[in-house]
């Protein structure tokens, strides 16, 4: 697919007509008319998210444009008894959500494909004309000067609102039809590829919430559901303060500034397992003892314990004050990072003021372990598909990111 780089000199006008990147072929100047100039207007009523049903006429609420937005809407979800004076889609519709919590949200749009659809109560519904295509319209209000411009018309406070007279005020800068359909297909393709790789990303992520349930015992059981052939023992049952040894952090004020590993509760921000090799600088002070490479570290205290934000020590360093450290002790590093992850140490954490942990909560806790062996294909098996989750999850913040891009210089 050919793009061709639009460029202008220094006495460009501050109103730009063609957009920074545009397909070969293409060279006029974008038209700009009133939106109310282009189409016609129309609004959903007679429902509220309390009229849906399991089963019904399909209808698309408001909400749906904030909750599982979407470009082009061709699948239905959602249902409702059908009304008597109720407005049905008739296909390639755009609509605008009339009101919502903020500016920003409320300047968005979604092309409604398939007709015989049922339009909710608060949904500004805008009828394109036979010069504007209905992608490219929905587009182009949510994203750019458009959307700038609608987020200005909103109003309110707690609750802004945008009606239909407003829309039709908005100035659209539209190229001829052909150029429309040619940025609304490539972008439409592009949304397919993002939703592609978003259900990878969530059958993976669904795989390993499904496989800790069955690779790790439950119920007081020393037998998991599922294991590697060969392995028929139970798992013995221990103290975590048995097999572990605990460390706590220092303060950054005990530091000098040097070159090692030095974590903190920040640091922790990562997808599974990213082992913190490369946070942070540290210090060649002998009076703190290292944190040994392949401990597992976590929040101490806060909100943080609540999120189970559990990592690996990639390389020997640090820790900040707010931190704890279990350092292996005849336990794979990799599997008990996996029991942790999966059991929560929020549920042994004392909540009652600021959640907090400490070496009382963690040395009675239970664990059940099978021998080492075991405990390093498990953590082989879960090292693999959390890398895979990763990849995943890069592939698909690329994708979004060069969409974002895209938007940025496709429109003016």
């Amino acid at each position: 697919m050919r793009f061709k780089r639009c460029c202008w000199g220094a006495n460009m006008s501050e109103e730009r007509m063609k957009p920074a990147i545009r397909f070969a072929g293409f060279a006029d100047e974008w038209e700009r008319r009133k939106l109310g100039e282009l189409a016609l207007f129309s609004k959903g009523r007679g429902y509220t998210k309390s009229d849906l049903t399991e089963s019904g006429t399909p209808i698309i609420h408001y909400g749906r444009l904030y909750t599982k937005y979407e470009t082009v809407i061709n699948e239905i979800d959602t249902y409702t008894n059908a009304k008597e004076g109720s407005v049905y889609s008739q296909g390639n519709e755009v609509i605008v959500p009339a009101s919502g919590e903020t500016a920003e949200d409320i300047s968005r749009a979604s092309v409604v494909e398939i007709a015989g659809v049922l339009f909710g109560g608060d949904l500004n519904i805008i009828y394109p004309d036979v010069k504007i295509d209905s992608i490219f319209l929905a587009l182009s209000i949510s994203n750019g000067s458009q959307q700038r411009e609608m987020a200005k018309r909103a109003q309110g406070k707690s609750v802004v609102h945008l009606h239909n007279v407003d829309l039709q005020e908005v100035m659209l800068r539209y190229p001829r039809k052909s150029e429309q359909i040619r940025i609304g297909t490539f972008f439409r393709n592009l949304d397919h590829l993002i939703t592609l790789h978003q259900r990878k990303y969530d059958k993976l992520v669904c795989l390993k919430k499904a496989m800790l349930e069955k690779m790790f015992p439950k119920n007081g059981s020393c037998f998991p559901e599922i294991r590697f052939a060969g392995f028929t023992d139970a798992w013995e049952r221990r103290k975590l303060g048995e097999i572990v040894s605990i460390k706590s952090g220092m303060s950054p004020s005990a530091f000098d500034i040097g070159s090692d590993l030095y974590v903190k509760v920040d640091d922790l921000n990562y997808s599974y397992r990213e082992q913190l090799d490369t946070q942070m600088k540290v210090a060649e002070n002998s009076r703190c003892s290292m944190i040994k490479k392949g401990s597992v570290v976590f929040p101490k205290r806060g909100a943080a314990i609540m999120t189970n934000k559990v990592r690996i020590m990639g390389a020997s360093g640090y820790m900040d004050t707010n931190m704890m450290a279990l350092e292996p002790v005849g336990i794979c590093s990799g599997f008990l990072y996996m029991f942790i992850q999966r059991t929560g140490l929020y549920r042994i954490a004392d909540t009652s003021t600021i959640p907090q942990i400490n070496n009382k909560h963690i040395e009675p806790y239970d664990i059940v372990m099978p021998n080492i062996e075991e405990q390093q294909k498990i953590d082989g098996y879960f090292w693999n598909l959390d890398r895979l989750i990763t990849l995943q999850q890069q592939a698909l913040d690329k994708l979004k990111t060069l969409k974002k891009a895209f938007l940025e210089k496709m429109f003016v």
